[in-house]
């Protein structure tokens, strides 16, 4: 009876040790203004969120993606303040794209920050060992 005992709350550490999500910190790369890559994106990090609750993730907008992060032009906006609220979800903007297209950060959704530059908040979340994603068409 003992051994059955041993054996029953060993196999649960080990079912729950190989059942727990594993942490991982993923940096999305996103510069499409395709509507379509928008959703796929908001997508993706929502169901990935959800699966790893305890992971990182960060989706990076530059280039000609600018428009999903604007209150007035988003087709994702909703989606976005909703993720936005989750303590393990940001979003960054490149403040280069922003000077280039004459915008300013109080058109941006609430929630959304901004980097000098996307690419190398890319490269610098890569060095930190974040995983890459890029989300295109």
């Amino acid at each position: 009876m003992k051994k059955l005992l041993v054996f029953g709350i060993v196999f649960i550490l080990v079912l729950n040790a190989f059942g727990q999500s594993p942490e991982v910190q993923i940096v999305f790369d996103i510069t499409s203004p395709d509507e379509g890559v928008h959703q796929s994106a908001i997508r993706h990090v929502t169901m990935m969120s959800e699966a790893y609750p305890k992971s990182e993730f960060e989706l990076v907008l530059y280039s000609s993606s600018i428009n999903m992060a604007l209150k007035e032009k988003s087709s994702v906006s909703d989606a976005l303040v909703g993720l936005l609220k989750k303590e393990n979800i940001s979003m960054v903007v490149c403040e280069m794209t922003l000077k280039r297209h004459e915008i300013d950060k109080e058109d941006l959704i609430e929630g959304i920050s901004t980097v000098p530059d996307g690419i190398l908040e890319i490269i610098q979340k890569q060095k930190e060992g974040w995983g890459y994603i890029k989300e295109s068409k």
